[in-house]
């Protein structure tokens, strides 16, 4: 695939398992640059949503993303999103486009299409890459793989906590029973079904700080850092 396996690491596993902060603070530890994969998805549901896409249909969302620029900023040290030049950072966050990243994030036929940026962005290595099929099927080689997981609670718990500071109040039973249907539709998809990747070292971070969730990956992943010291 073109892309230095000694120079990734790879971060799966379902929502609100606290992968993208883990992943943040894990390049920030090590230099890495952080892939957020998850921000891709996002970026596409907004563009298909603003432009009337169907998102039932694979070949527009494919058409889509062939005429759409989808770029991640990671310069500052924290990722800004921008579609067609658009900043769209806060805007891919919202309840809405959480839902809509689901459908687009099952196409079977857009995910190589996805996968393709995907290591287009890793092509110069030394990068953190979280999602859902990251050790499995987009970076297979990587040299150290992590799966995230958490108890149902403790995901509902995270993410209703994730949408009070934004200002938005969910039920706690409707934020259960929408996680239990992305974790369905994550597991049972035909294309790219999130499983533990062959190898994976699996953390369960139930009840587990994020400083402690890194300092255990951190023993994995810093002898990395003195094989491939940077350019």
């Amino acid at each position: 695939m073109g892309t230095p396996a000694s120079d990734i690491i790879t971060i799966d596993g379902p929502v609100a398992s606290g992968k993208s902060t883990v992943a943040r603070e894990l390049a920030r530890r090590l230099g890495y640059r952080y892939l957020d994969t998850g921000a891709m998805y996002r970026a596409l549901a907004l563009a298909a949503q603003r432009a009337g896409v169907d998102m039932t249909s694979s070949q527009a969302l494919i058409d889509l993303l062939e005429h759409t620029d989808i770029r991640l900023d990671v310069s500052t040290g924290t990722t800004r999103v921008f579609i067609d030049g658009d900043e769209v950072t806060e805007a891919i966050r919202t309840p809405e486009v959480t839902e809509l990243t689901g459908f687009v994030a099952g196409c079977g036929p857009l995910r190589p299409h996805m996968v393709e940026r995907q290591r287009e962005f890793a092509r110069g290595g030394r990068v953190v890459a979280e999602g859902r099929d990251m050790g499995t099927v987009v970076f297979p080689d990587a040299a150290v793989k992590f799966y995230l997981d958490a108890s149902l609670e403790e995901r509902v718990r995270r993410r209703a906590e994730e949408w009070k500071a934004k200002g938005l109040a969910p039920a706690r039973d409707q934020v259960r029973r929408d996680i239990q249907e992305r974790d369905r539709r994550d597991q049972s998809r035909p294309v790219s079904p999130l499983r533990v990747p062959p190898g994976a070292v699996v953390i369960d971070s139930t009840g587990m700080t994020v400083a402690e969730v890194v300092e255990r990956m951190l023993v994995h992943a810093r002898p990395l850092r003195k094989e491939n010291p940077p350019s």
